[in-house]
């Protein structure tokens, strides 16, 4: 295969993360997803949970301003203190950034989302994927895999918006841009069968 990479960018909801899955279980690929949020709390020396809580998300105004400030001690008097770690969603995206430059480097490897697709959209060999859904699939998904959820439909909004706020903020790309993507394809047709259409397009240049 000419690829050593797949990305896979999706919405909140389509089952991308459970596509991705199975797509690198078919290739026998290493998938980061989890595994991704557990190599930087270990770099970063921090917990799992807290790298979630700054996943694909960029940090407030209120906070970049503040971070500038500490660092740069641009309060009048104000030094910033050398050598205090500060872990927000701009470290947790430059690690982020890292690692999967490193996988990259490894080769064989499927990455969901971190704006993966944007980062390495200069390689030639890395196949890169929008995985979408129905509406209602998308609602009835989150409903399942997480019931205490209030309103499913607000959450897939707000964690939508969420994801293209960090796609534009890191990189200026727009997250549903289609030129972003070799493929876009809809979990509508069921989890396995989208896996499988990402397989064959990724063999088709092989087969021409």
């Amino acid at each position: 295969m000419r690829y050593r990479a797949l990305t896979v960018a999706r919405e909140y909801g389509s089952g991308g993360a459970a596509v991705a899955k199975i797509v690198a279980a078919r290739l026998g690929w290493r998938l980061l997803d989890n595994t991704l949020v557990q190599e930087i709390a270990r770099a970063a020396q921090v917990s799992p949970e807290l790298v979630r809580q700054y996943d694909e998300k960029v940090d407030s105004w209120l906070h970049r301003v503040s971070r500038l400030a500490l660092w740069q001690g641009a309060i009048e008097g104000v030094a910033g203190p050398v050598g205090t770690n500060i872990f927000d969603a701009e470290t947790e995206a430059q690690l982020a950034g890292d690692l999967i430059k490193e996988a990259y480097a490894q080769g064989q490897c499927v990455i969901v989302g971190r704006a993966a697709q944007c980062l390495l959209q200069d390689k030639a060999d890395v196949f890169h994927t929008f995985v979408y859904a129905p509406w209602d699939q998308r609602v009835s998904r989150i409903k399942r895999r997480v019931p205490e959820c209030g309103d499913a439909a607000a959450e897939i909004v707000n964690t939508d918006k969420v994801r293209a706020q960090y796609v534009k903020e890191r990189f200026d790309c727009v997250w549903s841009d289609p030129h972003l993507y070799d493929l876009m394809v809809s979990s509508g047709l069921g989890e396995a069968e989208a896996a499988a259409v990402i397989v064959q397009a990724m063999s088709f240049e092989e087969r021409l």
